[in-house]
């Protein structure tokens, strides 16, 4: 990192300790509530590309231990630089190498075979991707999601996602205890989609 990148770089957290700690519980309230659509606190500065929420979810989430691949409108913006200088992760230039990933809005997303998965022995050596979506909804008349977490269904919207993504999503849920778990990310909220959780479409029971 040259001395005109660190000249750029916008601050972190308000509050380093505090900041990590609100966006971690809105986390794992995501993952433990899927299809929930949760605030992301954004008291942060944020990197001009990419989505608020997402951008704070992954200052949370990420450390000197960690891997992150960005998608092409990521990869050639601020965020990758915002990153490493406040959380020390490791940018690689491989989806399948990586242990996060963030899509932007509008970029190819990794078909979810491609990523690390785990094994049957340690699942949790898998990738969490963070997509960008335009709209997280509630309403009846879209998915129908079910499993740990949900009493009976949830109903569900994401809109943006790529028109496969159902279908990657049942052959991800299918390899558990492998698979990704997804965080979708508005400008401002953020819902989870751990592997364990199934999605309904219209013409399933």
């Amino acid at each position: 990192m040259n001395a005109p990148d660190l000249q750029n770089i916008v601050a972190g957290f308000n509050h380093e300790a505090f900041g990590s700690q609100a966006v971690f519980r809105v986390a794992l309230d995501a993952l433990s509530h899927p299809g929930r659509v949760f605030d992301m606190p954004l008291e942060t500065a944020l990197p001009r590309q990419g989505h608020g929420a997402a951008a704070a979810l992954l200052l949370g989430l990420l450390d000197v231990d960690t891997s992150l691949w960005l998608s092409p409108t990521l990869a050639s913006s601020d965020a990758p630089a915002w990153l490493r200088f406040h959380t020390g992760c490791q940018i690689v230039a491989d989806a399948p190498a990586a242990q996060f990933l963030w899509v932007a809005k509008g970029d190819d997303m990794p078909q979810l075979t491609r990523l690390p998965a785990g094994s049957d022995a340690y699942p949790d050596q898998s990738a969490t991707c963070v997509l960008e979506v335009d709209g997280l909804h509630n309403d009846a008349g879209a998915w129908r999601l079910q499993g740990p977490g949900i009493a009976t269904e949830r109903n569900f919207c994401a809109q943006g996602l790529p028109s496969d993504f159902a279908a990657q999503w049942a052959d991800n849920h299918a390899n558990f205890p492998r698979g990704v778990d997804v965080f979708l990310s508005t400008a401002t909220c953020i819902a989870g989609l751990p592997r364990t959780t199934r999605i309904l479409i219209d013409s399933e029971s």
